[in-house]
């Protein structure tokens, strides 16, 4: 793919989102999306949340540390994990984002969700940024939500359900030209419902094999034909740990090498569970090297 094509997508290629009550996030410098999981089974028991003491206790560090976005989801989408009730979803994420907006009201929150009702219902509460997994396949209202909502919309490629992605690896062209292709339709359908600004996850580890997923570090910069901002999240994932023959809590140093290379082939939002690490990560790359335009 020659990543110079021209852009066909009709979403401005601006590295700004317009978020609600006038708020814009620059990211024209790459930055930091802390993850908050408000679940028992996610992958990484350190990103995991309960109290409402420790969830603000964790959002402030991750703000002073650097995170210009923290993310909160109630539906661990590991490989496998179990598939809870919407009510479920909604009884752990709807008041963790009304406690840290109150705490914390210049944050800029992100809620991780699928479902159309629980984006409502997050928005509503103080949520900025919609992050769906799914774009938009597993509830069908979720696009039109999205539109409805006027939030900025991170579309991650995915195929099957987090419960069956792992059957789902074989891609029978090449890898990043069904991507684009995914992509490209999943905007159409973005414009038609009105959604303005959009981020772009390529979906390491969803419906990716560890190979895999270090043939779309290498060749994420070709993902600028889109000319959206990219966010990539391989903080502690498998691809990290087990190449190293290490377990998720042992991945850090790990993280932070495939961050670099993120951010080298033009990676702007990296999505982490360790806020200070990522940010260190960052201030030396741009001191070295300049960081490719993803317009």
């Amino acid at each position: 793919m020659n990543p110079t094509v021209a852009q066909d997508t009709c979403f401005s290629a601006r590295q700004t989102l317009r978020c609600p009550r006038g708020r814009v996030l620059d990211m024209r410098r790459p930055q930091v999306m802390g993850i908050l999981n408000l679940t028992p089974d996610s992958f990484y028991q350190g990103s995991r949340v309960q109290a409402t003491d420790d969830l603000l206790r964790r959002a402030e560090q991750m703000l002073e540390a650097g995170a210009a976005v923290l993310d909160l989801g109630g539906y661990s989408t590991r490989p496998g994990a179990e598939d809870i009730a919407e009510n479920e979803e909604k009884r752990r994420v709807l008041p963790a984002i009304q406690a840290v907006r109150e705490a914390f009201p210049e944050a800029f929150l992100s809620v991780d969700t699928f479902r159309a009702s629980v984006a409502t219902e997050a928005v509503a509460l103080g949520a900025d940024i919609l992050n769906d997994i799914s774009a938009g396949t597993l509830d069908a209202e979720l696009l039109s939500a999205a539109g409805r909502l006027g939030v900025p919309y991170v579309l991650m490629h995915l195929r099957g359900t987090p419960q069956t992605m792992t059957q789902h690896t074989h891609y029978s062209s090449d890898l990043l030209l069904e991507m684009v292709r995914f992509f490209r339709t999943k905007l159409a359908e973005l414009r038609a419902a009105g959604v303005v600004d959009v981020v772009l996850d390529p979906g390491f580890g969803f419906a990716k094999t560890s190979e895999q997923g270090y043939e779309l570090l290498r060749r994420l910069p070709e993902l600028n034909i889109l000319g959206l901002p990219l966010l990539v999240g391989v903080s502690r994932k498998s691809m990290v740990y087990k190449p190293l023959g290490l377990t998720p809590d042992a991945a850090l140093t790990g993280t932070i090498a495939v961050h670099t290379m993120a951010l080298l082939n033009g990676a702007r939002l990296l999505r982490v569970h360790d806020v200070a690490e990522a940010v260190q990560t960052i201030k030396l790359v741009l001191n070295s090297y300049p960081i490719p335009s993803s317009s």
